[in-house]
């Protein structure tokens, strides 16, 4: 069921006020930003840069 505010929106976008713009506007500001966090730690570990040292041993090689 919707509220009155949400009859009056859909019936007329422009009949939301400016507070509630500027507070949706806000709100997927911060879902976006929450969306794009969430995205970075589930690729974690592909984002870590490649070691720039090497894990091979010096010296002759053994026979």
């Amino acid at each position: 069921m919707l509220t009155p505010e949400e009859k009056a929106r859909e019936a007329d976008p422009r009949a939301e006020s400016p507070a509630a713009r500027s507070l949706r506007a806000e709100q997927a500001k911060a879902q976006a930003a929450d969306n794009l966090e969430e995205g970075l730690e589930d690729t974690f570990p592909a984002s870590d840069p490649v070691s720039a040292t090497s894990s091979t041993t010096s010296g002759a090689p053994k026979h």
